[in-house]
């Protein structure tokens, strides 16, 4: 795969190529603010990118932002958000662009190995979804009251829908069966106005498109 890099830290910036290069992956460029990721991104045409949130010159939203305006050029090009913070303003619009295929956003502070976050990078460069849940769980969170209707049990399974789990998978995670996963699930979708759907990553999307509403 080849990818740009764009992090305004420069331990981590170098850190993060020399991380990729290990999983046998091209890094074509490593950038520290918005303007310079567009300009790498225009010249070199990578498959996928790397994105901080916060960089020069303001450390608001750039990196969003820049990510937002690279999906409207180039709507087959994966983006991953790995930051500290989740960005309300922008981060629902960019979860929905090109549909939702090719994004993901993570957290820096919760990737606990760095097997995971790679694994993440190729499933967004496949198309994929990958939503860190407690970025879903803050975007929910203005959507207050049909949130309050979940019951804890719920929430936990919407965490793990989030995660692109399966419903084997979540129901090992918690210790039910797959039947009381299924009408969790059911629940959930009851409960925010989500259609059902069968498939892991159309179900991250019907929980995004709840975000949209």
């Amino acid at each position: 795969m080849r990818v740009v890099i764009a992090e305004d830290a420069v331990l981590l910036r170098e850190g993060l190529a020399g991380l990729l290069d290990r999983f046998g992956h091209t890094v074509l460029a490593s950038v520290g603010d918005a303007p310079a990721l567009v300009e790498a991104v225009a010249e070199h045409r990578p498959d996928a990118v790397v994105t901080d949130v916060r960089m020069p010159p303001g450390f608001t939203d750039e990196g969003l932002r820049a990510a937002l305006e690279l999906r409207a050029r180039h709507p087959d090009l994966a983006v991953l958000v790995l930051s500290q913070y989740v960005e309300q303003t922008y981060a629902a619009e960019l979860l929905d662009s090109g549909g939702g295929a090719g994004i993901g956003y993570l957290l820096k502070d919760r990737i606990g190995d760095v097997r995971e976050f790679v694994d993440a990078l190729d499933r967004v460069a496949r198309g994929g979804t990958v939503v860190d849940p407690e970025v879903v769980r803050q975007l929910l969170r203005r959507r207050r009251d049909p949130l309050g209707r979940l019951t804890p049990r719920e929430q936990e399974v919407l965490a793990l829908i989030a995660e692109g789990r399966a419903n084997a998978a979540i129901a090992r995670e918690l210790f039910v069966t797959e039947a009381a996963v299924a009408k969790h699930i059911a629940g959930i979708f009851t409960k925010l106005d989500l259609p059902p759907a069968a498939d892991g990553h159309r179900r991250v999307l019907a929980v995004l498109a709840y975000l949209r509403k």
